[in-house]
């Protein structure tokens, strides 16, 4: 059965430890000279990295941070592609800016390509084993910002699946094999699921072409739940995976509420809207002349849980009330 809901959908995002808690007043900048932040983003455009684009913006204006006004802001969109995330760290680091931010993957990537320009990065799992930062309450190097922890947000995923199949045994993750965290991630679920007496089908993901591959996959091995693992790749592919989970009736656990709309019948994770706003003080604090490594890596301490009705009468499964009774979202 599943506990209290963590965390209800009007609550705002806690963090642990209080040093950045937020908003923060807005101020005004008091030099001639308008600081300048560059951002390396994920998806191919800023449209295809809403909401959580828009997120980052209004977190900024929140500080009094305005792009044109009282910030130059350099966006840049690598869709994906290695190659792309290699050049355009390679451009933004030599556009010196004061500042640089790397979502998800991207900040690896703005890692290698500096070790002097301050970063903030959003959207990262895992940050300390993916030796983003020597420690969470010292970071130790020029990186610093909001993380996710893998371990307890997986268990609860499969924990989830077997809410809605109690006599589940085949599950499958479904997870992209671009990302830094990857490795660890899946260590971290062999170890789950042999702990819950589960059997687990891997199913990596290294270009959108692969997923209908892999789908027919799942089906030839009787998969009958598949949990996501957050990444750029399947966000910006979400569309794809529900319509082809929705064809083939798997249920699927995902990891935020965007996914929850896209299809997901089942979502569980922080906020991730929140936590991107969240990296806006870190980047005032550093502006400010903080040091990224004195600034501690803060993890979320609440998370959301959604059900969307809609797709569990797609797919045929009956949801037993106790699954969708304590949702934080819900989809009819």
């Amino acid at each position: 059965m599943i506990g209290p809901c963590p965390a209800s959908r009007r609550d705002v995002i806690k963090f642990v430890g209080g040093g950045l808690a937020w908003p923060i007043s807005a101020r005004a900048q008091s030099s001639a000279r308008i600081p300048t932040i560059g951002v390396l983003w994920h998806a191919g455009s800023a449209d295809q990295e809403e909401p959580y684009f828009g997120a980052l913006r209004r977190g900024l204006e929140e500080l009094g941070y305005v792009d044109g006004r009282s910030v130059h802001m350099l966006h840049r969109f690598p869709n994906e592609k290695d190659e792309l995330f290699r050049s355009m760290a390679a451009e933004l680091v030599a556009s010196n800016p004061d500042v640089l931010v790397g979502a998800a993957g991207g900040a690896s990537f703005l890692k290698a390509a500096t070790s002097t320009i301050p970063i903030v990065f959003m959207l990262v799992v895992d940050a300390l084993e993916i030796k983003l930062v020597d420690s969470l309450s010292r970071p130790g190097g020029n990186l610093t910002g909001p993380s996710l922890s893998t371990f307890a947000l997986v268990q609860k995923r499969f924990q989830l699946l077997r809410d809605i199949i109690p006599n589940i045994s085949k599950v499958g993750l479904l997870i992209s094999a671009n990302e830094p965290g990857t490795p660890f991630a899946e260590k971290v679920v062999r170890d789950i699921t042999r702990s819950m007496g589960l059997v687990l089908g891997l199913y990596e993901v290294r270009r959108p072409e692969d997923l209908e591959p892999l789908f027919r996959e799942m089906v030839g091995a009787q998969i009958e739940g598949l949990v996501l693992s957050g990444s750029g790749l399947l966000y910006q592919q979400r569309e794809v995976i529900f319509r082809l989970a929705i064809a083939n009736r798997l249920p699927t656990v995902s990891w935020s509420k965007e996914t929850l709309v896209s299809g997901a019948l089942i979502s569980y994770g922080a906020d991730l809207v929140e936590l991107v706003r969240h990296a806006a003080p870190y980047i005032d604090k550093i502006l400010r002349g903080a040091k990224p490594s004195e600034l501690p890596v803060e993890e979320p301490t609440s998370y959301n849980y959604g059900v969307n009705l809609k797709t569990a009468k797609l797919i045929g499964i009956d949801l037993p009330q106790s699954v969708y009774a304590r949702a934080d979202e819900l989809i009819e």
